[in-house]
């Protein structure tokens, strides 16, 4: 069998190697690589083909699977379509306006400014969160750009406009905008009292050269962010998209940028998210979020690495080294993979929780892998403390040999201040010379526990927004809304950071059109979401959907607490008492001892009013089929039907996915219930009475005291499929009839065509009836002169003549005797 295969220059990477499992199931594994340097050449061969063509071959093509028995398969407990009115869902869009892709919330949080297609909205939330226009900047790219656009071979319906992306405050009076118009980027400023463009004398726009801070492809992921009144930003530098860069500029101090030439940034770098933690002592650093292609893994093919970047505010560049460069620019690695090894190496998106305390600071990203094909995307969501990046910074440095050209751990010296850091004054050419080549950390940036959060497969998360929801415990839970790439959004609560529970999915899109845009209002209870139509508003929680505490604790959903005096599932946050009248299990979900109080007997009792379940009565003529429909509202409950003669009547049932397939017997009829077991709890879901047609009534144990909450409905006749049995009996007979006789009568040409075509007829049977044998059968005549007789010849020559027609042969003999006719009579 395969052995695992030292991975790498250098080989410490948190890089996956494949082997084939000792097993007969010939499983791939994915396996952690060992420290090491190649020693063979041969190696890489074998690496080459064992990890690119089983990752890429076997995985996608199914001939192979990745190995993951200790990752359970996380489902939403529940799920709501698009337009479910349990789960109300809200729109705003605004007349010829499309393309809703920039949010900001105003710093009262009772504005939204809305990035659109060659449009800038001003949009008031009001108490329930509902939105209003209020203005709108209109802000196309003119015909010129447009033109020049369109002979560049870019679609003038959908790429050659202006999309803004990016809306930011500079202070309380301005906003700060760029848009990618028409492939040649420009930005301006907004006043606020006036919402408006600053214009010249003429009244067009003062547009600035938007290069470097706004991508020039709509496609292209970027980020920034606004510090003090300078502006960071990550995103591509040109019009082929290959020239990727960090830079600050506005303020007064001198533009910097990365260094094209030495290679900080490869030229596909994707970036996601970029920060600042404003007011603490980590407010002197701004960190950016990518993914790019990783050029100390010298593999056949790319490999793609998650990386974080960080430079310092005070950064002032070189004086000779470096001039107008970042002189802080450090980056490391983020490692985001599942129990068994399999890398999710591809960062989609970034969120941050507890910005205002470093020691709490949590980076949340969506991961995918690089290895994702023909369609089985799978997805993971990886947490990192801000101190443990700091932590990576603070390390060992990596370099690249010039002579191999591979990439080492540093262990030379290293000066004071340390290169890269933020410390107050300039550093010397030496220690510049120094960052040039050192711009890469050795260590890794490693998660929370060492394991993804979450692990989904069969979508791609695009996007991630954090809240921290206060419960009646007084303890905080991190809740993540994550939007994928088939248009739902997924609430997630994280339980002592070290696993996940999804409390519902919501389908926001019926086109799956990708979720590109989260913005939380916690304030206002609302998450908006931009797409290509509009705005859409969904409320954080709708507790008002779990209808028993059982129901409301087995969601687990920190927005809501079962509220013991009014019994009902309502917002947690909202209670104006004391929690002991507040019923909540977040950590476990726990209804037997969270629903149960103690009576002054000692008696546990339900702190619930759940009333009795309703019976469906149903009357059916015998033989007819009967569908007992079982709701599944909770994908993680298991369902059984009950009834006393279920075992024995088992032929006349059949269980679809949540539905009873009954066929209507005397030993069918009586009392169905379907129950749902969850988390150790069980509970009743529905109820079927099913009864005689003729009014008899069939009485069971499990039935009694169970006429009070019956249901009276209409005689159910059920579905009686005799006569269209009849009718289809007839029509299948009929059928194999028909095809029977077309087969009979041409079997029967076949028969006359064959006998009457052969080289010598047969004699008729009427004529054989008396026959004896007087002539030898073997082709020869008897030799009689005066009584010649007729006979069967060989015929050969081409004095043979022959009519198969007429059944008629002329031959002429040997002696020139008269042909001999009437073959048939021979």
């Amino acid at each position: 069998m395969g052995r695992a295969l030292p991975l790498g220059q250098g080989c410490d990477l948190n890089i996956w190697s494949w082997r084939l499992a000792p097993s007969p199931s010939h499983e791939f594994h994915m396996i952690r690589s060992l420290n090491g340097a190649w020693r063979d050449p041969s190696q890489v061969t074998a690496l080459y083909i064992t990890f690119y063509s089983c990752a890429k071959q076997l995985v996608s093509s199914g001939g192979g699977r990745v190995r993951a028995e200790s990752c359970e398969k996380p489902v939403a407990r529940i799920s709501f379509k698009s337009g479910d009115p349990s789960r109300s869902v809200k729109t705003f869009s605004a007349e010829n306006v499309l393309n809703y892709d920039q949010f900001l919330l105003s710093e009262d949080r009772e504005k939204l400014y809305v990035g659109a297609r060659d449009t800038v909205l001003y949009l008031s939330i009001d108490d329930s969160g509902n939105l209003h226009l209020q203005n709108q900047i209109s802000w196309p790219s003119d015909p010129t750009n447009i033109s020049q656009c369109v002979l560049k071979a870019k679609s003038k319906e959908t790429e050659c406009l202006n999309f803004i992306r990016i809306l930011l405050p500079v202070n309380n009076t301005h906003l700060y905008t760029c848009g990618t118009n028409a492939f040649n980027p420009f930005c301006t400023y907004i006043n606020l009292d006036t919402f408006s463009m600053f214009t010249d004398i003429t009244g067009n726009v003062i547009a600035l050269d938007g290069r470097g801070q706004s991508p020039f492809d709509p496609q292209h992921k970027h980020t920034a962010v606004i510090v003090d009144g300078e502006l960071y930003t990550g995103t591509m530098n040109n019009f082929k998209g290959n020239e990727p860069i960090i830079y600050r500029t506005l303020g007064n101090r001198q533009n910097l940028k990365t260094e094209t030439s030495l290679g900080w940034l490869h030229a596909d770098a994707s970036f996601v998210g970029s920060f600042n933690l404003a007011g603490t002592s980590a407010d002197s650093k701004v960190y950016f979020f990518f993914a790019e292609t990783a050029r100390e893994f010298d593999f056949f093919d790319k490999l793609t690495a998650s990386r974080v970047a960080r430079v310092c505010k005070n950064d002032a560049g070189g004086d000779k080294v470096l001039q107008k460069r970042w002189t802080t620019f450090l980056k490391a690695q983020l490692l985001c993979s599942d129990p068994d090894g399999f890398p999710f190496n591809v960062l989609q998106h970034v969120a941050l929780l507890h910005p205002d305390d470093p020691q709490r600071s949590i980076f949340y990203g969506v991961f995918s892998s690089q290895w994702q094909a023909g369609g089985s995307s799978t997805s993971a969501v990886c947490s990192f403390q801000l101190k443990n990046i700091e932590n990576v910074f603070d390390g060992n440095y990596k370099e690249q040999n010039k002579e191999s050209s591979r990439w080492t751990p540093y262990t030379g010296p290293v000066s004071d201040p340390r290169p890269g850091s933020c410390s107050p004054g300039k550093f010397s050419d030496t220690d510049l010379n120094f960052m040039k080549d050192h711009f890469l950390m050795d260590g890794k940036v490693s998660p929370l526990e060492h394991n993804p959060l979450l692990i989904k497969q069969g979508l791609r998360y695009t996007q991630i927004t954090v809240d921290s929801v206060p419960t009646i415990s007084g303890r905080n839970y991190t809740v993540l809304f994550l939007g994928t790439d088939k248009g739902s959004l997924q609430k997630v609560v994280v339980v002592n950071d070290k696993y996940s529970h999804i409390i519902e999915e919501l389908e926001l899109l019926p086109n799956q059109e990708p979720v590109k845009n989260l913005l939380l209002a916690s304030n206002k209870r609302l998450l908006y979401i931009g797409y290509t139509s509009g705005i859409l508003q969904v409320p954080l929680a709708n507790c008002s959907v779990y209808i028993s505490c059982f129901d409301c604790i087995l969601a687990r959903d920190p927005y809501c607490a079962w509220d013991v005096k009014n019994h009902i599932c309502r917002w947690a946050q909202s209670k104006i008492d004391t929690s002991e009248s507040w019923l909540q299990d977040i950590e476990n979900g726990h209804p037997n001892t969270t629903c149960s109080t103690q009576s002054p007997r000692g008696k546990a009792t339900f702190a619930t009013d759940t009333k009795p379940m309703k019976v469906a009565n149903y009357t059916a003529n015998y033989n007819t089929i009967l569908k007992l429909q079982c709701p599944q509202h909770s994908a993680l409950a298991t369902y059984t039907w009950k009834h006393p003669l279920l075992k024995s009547s088992d032929k006349q049932m059949v269980t679809s996915q949540d539905t009873l397939v009954i066929i209507v017997k005397g030993d069918t009829l009586g009392l169905y219930e379907c129950w749902a077991a969850e988390n150790g709890f069980t509970y009743q879901v529905a109820k079927y009475w099913v009864k005689d047609p003729s009014g008899v009534d069939v009485t069971h144990k499990d039935s009694e005291n169970t006429d009070s909450n019956m249901e009276t409905s209409p005689q159910f006749t059920g579905n009686n499929y005799y006569t269209h049995f009849v009718v289809v009996t007839i029509l299948l007979v009929s059928t194999l009839c028909g095809i029977l006789f077309f087969f009979l009568y041409g079997w029967r040409d076949n028969l006359k065509a064959k006998s009457k075509i052969q080289g010598c007829n047969t004699p008729e049977t009427e004529k054989l009836s008396d026959a004896k044998e007087t002539t030898r059968l073997n082709g020869i005549c008897q030799n009689d002169m005066n009584n010649p007789n007729m006979c069967c010849v060989p015929v050969s020559g081409s004095d043979a003549m022959m009519d198969l027609d007429n059944n008629t042969v002329i031959v002429r003999t040997s002696n020139g005797r008269a042909p001999l006719e009437d073959a048939s009579d021979v």
